[in-house]
């Protein structure tokens, strides 16, 4: 469990991975420290309006993955 919140740069380091690897499409950064990401080119985007909601995004798509790779086992 967490102490302390993400920081923005983690966000954005985690949002860069998950494009590296396929799992996002495009991730945005805004100026009023949110962001906006896009699952497929053609899907809705999702706009994450603080670091802990990106963070909570970013361990959904974590978790869809590793069950669509069938390691549903912890």
């Amino acid at each position: 469990m967490r102490t302390t919140p993400p920081s923005t740069e983690e966000i954005d380091v985690w949002l860069a991975v998950l494009r590296a690897h396929g799992h996002l499409d495009r991730a945005e950064s805004g100026c009023d420290g949110s962001w906006t990401v896009w699952r497929t080119p053609s899907s809705a985007p999702h706009t994450l309006h603080h670091p802990v909601l990106a963070l909570d995004y970013i361990a959904a798509v974590l978790r869809e993955v590793r069950v669509e790779a069938g390691d549903g086992a912890r």
